[in-house]
């Protein structure tokens, strides 16, 4: 167990008062990029670990946010909060402050994993399934059903569920069936329902499987493989500053804004704009290359 793993957890794990730790965490400060890297450092270089307590806590206004945003599964948030700072210290543990990406843009996958993971554990009765699909509808489901105000309704409508599948990629019997497992139900794809011409239907006459086969499948996930290896390899070709803006304008969830670049790098919104442009078309121009030259190996 490394010096991180012992770090007394009582600051990170929230008790029944949501409320008072929630105002708790608020007075850790924030670190800029300098103090970030310096602590980032001295966790990897000297396993310091009065550093790393400051780079997690530092970020626990972040799981929190994050672990909100899985409330509606039905679980205590502050079991999710702990998870995710769970989540953080093993993004502490693995960050390296040399590959260019802050500590805020590495440790949310990490907590978003922790959480997901133990919510996943927590709805295993439901037989949701481990395929990387069957994740993402189950994740996002709820999400998309607030969009479309069907989060109160039972069983979908063909429509809801066409534009379901369509918008996560995946299959509708998938949607229908993930449906009803997390409102606590699993009825028959036989059962009656309405169509849009008032006629009367089965669920499973209008729900077709428009699926590849599972070769085409595997050749589009092996494609996507290797077009995200060469993604990370190119962005090794960029300067450091090039590859941290590219990386916060284009590849994470949450795109920052030119406004909120400018003032972290100190540079007008124009310099940002023409150094995302300059390090697109660079990433651009080696992923051409890469590409060339795979094609070449495999002729």
């Amino acid at each position: 167990m490394s010096n991180l793993d012992s770090m007394s957890l009582s600051i990170l794990s929230p008790d029944n008062n949501l409320g008072r730790y929630l105002d708790q965490i608020k007075k850790f400060p924030m670190l800029d990029a300098d103090e970030e890297y310096v602590l980032a450092k001295d966790w990897l270089n000297k396993e310091d670990t009065k550093a790393a307590h400051k780079l997690v806590t530092s970020h626990l206004r972040l799981v929190a946010k994050i672990a909100m945003g899985y409330r509606g599964y039905g679980l205590p948030v502050s079991d999710l909060i702990a998870e995710g700072n769970i989540g953080m210290m093993h993004a502490v543990k693995k960050f390296d402050p040399e590959k260019g990406f802050r500590l805020a843009t590495y440790a949310m996958w990490w907590i978003k994993a922790a959480i997901q993971e133990f919510v996943l554990k927590s709805w295993s009765q439901v037989k949701i399934g481990t395929t990387a699909s069957q994740k993402k509808l189950f994740f996002n489901l709820r999400k998309i059903k607030g969009k479309i105000n069907a989060l109160e309704d039972g069983d979908l409508s063909p429509n809801q569920v066409h534009h379901i599948a369509k918008t996560l990629e995946v299959n509708e019997n998938d949607v229908v069936n993930m449906n009803r497992r997390m409102l606590g139900g699993d009825h028959s794809l036989n059962s009656q329902i309405n169509r849009n011409d008032g006629e009367e239907a089965e669920w499973q006459d209008m729900l077709t499987d428009e699926r590849d086969n599972q070769e085409t499948q595997f050749a589009n996930n092996q494609e996507k493989n290797i077009k995200n290896k060469m993604m990370i390899e190119a962005l090794e070709h960029l300067k450091p500053r090039e590859k941290d803006i590219i990386i916060k304008r284009r590849l994470i969830e949450a795109p920052r804004t030119l406004e909120s670049l400018s003032q972290e790098y100190n540079v007008s919104r124009e310099r940002i704009r023409q150094i995302e442009t300059r390090a697109f078309e660079k990433l651009q121009e080696t992923m051409k290359i890469k590409a060339k030259a795979l094609k070449l190996i495999r002729s």
